[in-house]
């Protein structure tokens, strides 16, 4: 999800982990607790594709 709904695609390749629902969304999206959400996002920055592969192999 964008942070700010008013940018365009460019902002929907990020993720934020400072935002609640964002971390909620993502970890909902994979199938993983908050927590591991959390550590993704800050491994991987706000690269939404990298975040993305990096859930999709902890979940196996």
């Amino acid at each position: 999800m964008a942070d700010d709904k008013t940018k365009t695609a460019a902002d929907r390749r990020l993720v934020s982990g400072t935002q609640k629902y964002e971390v909620a969304y993502f970890a909902k999206k994979h199938g993983i607790n908050a927590a591991d959400a959390r550590r993704i996002i800050k491994q991987h920055g706000s690269d939404r594709d990298a975040a993305d592969k990096a859930a999709n192999r902890l979940k196996g």
